[in-house]
């Protein structure tokens, strides 16, 4: 009952400060102005949004009646410095590797605080189920969140889209997190579930604030720590076909963009119209029909993630191979290794 105590108050914290953070958005000149074609919104948008998702984060996170542990405060400080990252390029934009660097910074406080993929599960073993990464589990770490962080900020191209993905994956990884008995990790995305659910309304079609790079970046961070601290089956386990199917949405998008770019010849990180929602708009969606289909999608992902939590490691493995391969080829007969400008 405690948890969803820290839900409503979380909810109710950033219901209430996001008109507020639309003000300051406006005084400091965050405002997403349309330049392009890829821009489906007409008039300018504020942004900031994602100010109110860590603010109420933070608050109930730092309110909850157990003492902060070690990886707690890790989680904090690297989300800290995520969103002084999305702040700075909100208000003025900054270089992408200067975004990288603040990414790999937070991800850095995170192996430091003992946050990190240490061991992944083994398909192939009944009597050594786990594989001890090692030295390998900084690099694969870093890649996760790095790459986590960078699929939400990619995703946010319609109203509420990424919020509603971002809230879904944390209801899944609570889900996954209470199945386990890994409160910690039920505890944190409770209160995420509940952050997210409280800026919805005001980003939903039609948007009256974005959440920038400060809340898209802020989001995918935070799921990235979560999801090696919830989706596990020991204190010290990574399953990892768990959260690559919780977070499959984002993930899969942003690895089509990058094959896509590079198989036409297109920088990796310049921007196009290929992602999914870009193609279901072109097919004829409403912005509120496609943000619906791509929720199905991501709970459709995130139930099986839970059913992938249930069965033996090779079931596991073979099921998220069976997914895979399916979205693969959905994803070529939608045409989204085509690239379109």
């Amino acid at each position: 009952m405690d948890k969803f105590i820290l839900a409503i108050a979380s909810t109710s914290i950033s219901f209430l400060i996001t008109p507020f953070i639309k003000k300051l958005a406006v005084k400091f000149g965050a405002i997403d102005i349309p330049k392009d074609e890829r821009r489906v919104h007409k008039k300018p948008i504020p942004l900031l949004g994602g100010l109110a998702i860590y603010i109420s984060f933070i608050i109930v996170l730092l309110l909850k009646k157990q003492s902060l542990t070690h990886q707690e405060i890790g989680i904090i400080l690297g989300a800290t410095l995520i969103v002084i990252g999305g702040l700075i390029d909100d208000i003025k934009e900054i270089k992408p590797y200067q975004k990288l660097l603040f990414q790999i910074g937070s991800a850095i406080i995170l192996i430091l605080s003992g946050v990190m993929i240490s061991y992944i599960t083994n398909p192939f073993s009944k009597t050594v189920p786990w594989l001890k990464l090692n030295w390998l589990s900084i690099p694969l770490t870093i890649l996760w969140v790095v790459g986590i962080t960078n699929a939400f900020n990619l995703i946010d191209g319609l109203d509420g889209l990424a919020a509603g993905v971002a809230f879904i994956s944390s209801a899944t990884i609570f889900i996954i997190a209470i199945i386990n008995h890994r409160l910690d990790a039920a505890t944190l995305t409770i209160i995420l579930s509940g952050a997210i659910l409280g800026f919805l309304p005001y980003n939903f079609n039609p948007a009256s604030i974005f959440m920038g790079d400060t809340g898209s970046q802020l989001l995918g961070f935070l799921l990235a720590a979560i999801s090696m601290k919830g989706a596990i089956k020991s204190a010290t386990a990574f399953a990892i076909v768990v959260p690559i199917l919780a977070l499959g949405l984002p993930i899969y998008d942003t690895i089509f963009a990058m094959v896509r770019r590079k198989i036409n010849g297109k920088p990796i990180m310049k921007a196009d119209r290929g992602h999914l929602h870009h193609r279901l708009l072109d097919m004829g969606f409403t912005q509120k029909q496609v943000v619906v289909i791509m929720y199905l999608m991501s709970a459709i992902l995130g139930a099986i993630s839970i059913i992938a939590m249930q069965i033996s490691n090779q079931r596991s493995y073979f099921l998220v191979t069976s997914v895979i391969l399916i979205i693969v080829f959905i994803a070529w007969k939608f045409g989204l290794f085509q690239h379109k400008e």
